[in-house]
């Protein structure tokens, strides 16, 4: 997902769902900036503490509904969603900068199709790069109920 993303030192990227902050801490030593969201406050302060232990400083951990992005920092050079979404959502493509890619897993419930969108001219390419299969990814654009 980070090489279907091509970071470049001077990007600000945002992703979706920080986790443990592994990702966001290897996207911190390719980019300038990023801003990772989680929804569940107790796993993002466990990211936010580890980044810091680490002595990354330029991820910033935010929680909320990872589906709506963050449009405070927008327009991002690369959006990395790490979890499945039934479609790209539309906040997300929204928040792109022109030149801009998106990678996500997108599709179904038992198996994704892992997608590169690039915004270009103000179009939307997409690109399909081979099944995965990712844990949900839940908020207002993303899977509502039981998984």
């Amino acid at each position: 997902m980070t090489e279907l993303l091509e970071p470049s030192p001077g990007d600000t990227v945002l992703e979706i769902g920080a986790g443990s902050g592994y990702q966001a801490a290897i996207l911190g030593k390719l980019v300038s900036r990023v801003i990772t969201i989680e929804r569940l406050p107790e796993i993002a302060a466990a990211a936010r503490e580890r980044l810091q232990r680490l002595e990354i400083t330029n991820v910033e951990v935010e929680v909320g509904d990872g589906t709506m992005g963050y449009p405070l920092k927008a327009p991002y050079q690369g959006i990395l969603v790490t979890a499945a979404t039934p479609e790209i959502p539309a906040p997300l493509l929204d928040q792109l900068a022109d030149g801009g890619r998106l990678v996500a897993p997108a599709g179904g419930r038992d198996v994704q199709e892992l997608v590169r969108v690039r915004k270009q001219g103000g179009q939307l390419v997409r690109e399909n790069h081979g099944a995965v299969c990712f844990v949900p990814l839940i908020g207002e654009f993303g899977w509502k109920g039981r998984w």
